[in-house]
């Protein structure tokens, strides 16, 4: 059970990276990415190729977050002249190109079957020991980076943010480059997917493309709208209510329903469907949302 426990609490840290990082860039800045798990997918691959070609762990993680965030600069750069629903389009078929590359390109990617044997982080430790370290690292790095974030939203690049989700062209008329901090904010939200992403290959030591579907992208924007878009704290409550949910509704067969696991699957998204028209209606601001929309 302790293992258990363990396990999805480390999965549920690196879904809140991954909800910080979609945080600063909805949250904050008003950018519609439907396109995160690309991000999430180059950070895993990058990290885990180099690890497999004999690099050091924390510096293949610092190269997977340097890589997802160049991979967001060009898609920046050419979408967000635009209006937003140009960006949210064009990063869902970013995230499917990258999908495709890595279950075509095998010679890189090792196609459909993956990237087995990614060297895990502390591999001179066994069983619960190397989990529970993992599971610190992953609680130190979440820390560091939602500290990080909250120190960014209150400098005067946070309040820029703001004033561009909240009136583009205001901003504008205020000398802002809107494009410059557009950008910023995707890369700097990608990275931290990167981030995300290379702990989960050596969290897993196997990665393969059928991990980094849609699904994954959507996950992370029911934890930030449950949270609380433009809320730290609220989008690492609505991580851990969207993991409880997701973990608690696999035991629905465990209730003796008939039904078959395709049937308990649909159930299940049903459920947490259901959960998010709830809350929409009755907290449209999120559970926890920031102090100037409570």
């Amino acid at each position: 059970m302790t293992a258990y426990l363990i396990a999805i609490g480390s999965i549920g840290l690196i879904y809140a990276l991954l909800a910080l990082g979609l945080n600063l860039q909805w949250g904050q800045t008003g950018l519609i990415n439907f396109g995160h798990v690309a991000f999430f997918a180059i950070g895993a691959y990058t990290s885990g190729l180099l690890a497999l070609a004999g690099w050091p762990l924390p510096v293949t993680i610092l190269v997977a977050m340097i890589v997802a965030g160049l991979a967001a600069w060009p898609l920046g750069r050419l979408t967000l002249t635009l209006k937003s629903d140009y960006l949210a389009v064009t990063a869902i078929g970013f995230s499917e190109v990258v999908r495709s590359v890595l279950e075509n390109e095998a010679w890189l990617s090792g196609g459909p079957s993956g990237l087995p044997g990614i060297p895990t982080l502390f591999s001179g430790l066994s069983g619960l020991d190397r989990s529970l370290a993992t599971f610190a690292v992953l609680l130190a790095v979440t820390v560091a980076v939602f500290l990080v974030l909250q120190t960014l939203t209150r400098s005067p690049f946070g309040r820029a943010l703001r004033s561009i989700r909240d009136d583009e062209m205001a901003a504008t008329a205020l000398g802002k480059n809107v494009v410059s901090f557009k950008t910023r904010s995707l890369t700097l939200g990608a990275a931290i997917a990167g981030l995300a992403g290379a702990f989960y290959a050596h969290y897993l030591t196997f990665i393969s493309p059928e991990q980094f579907t849609p699904e994954v992208t959507f996950n992370v924007w029911i934890a930030v709208i449950i949270g609380g878009s433009g809320s730290n704290p609220g989008v690492l409550l609505g991580t851990l209510i969207l993991i409880i949910f997701l973990e608690g509704t696999r035991f629905l067969g465990d209730l003796g329903l008939a039904l078959d696991g395709s049937q308990l699957g649909a159930l299940r998204f049903m459920i947490i469907g259901a959960a998010l028209v709830l809350c929409m209606i009755y907290r449209p601001s999120g559970i926890l949302p920031p102090a100037s929309r409570r």
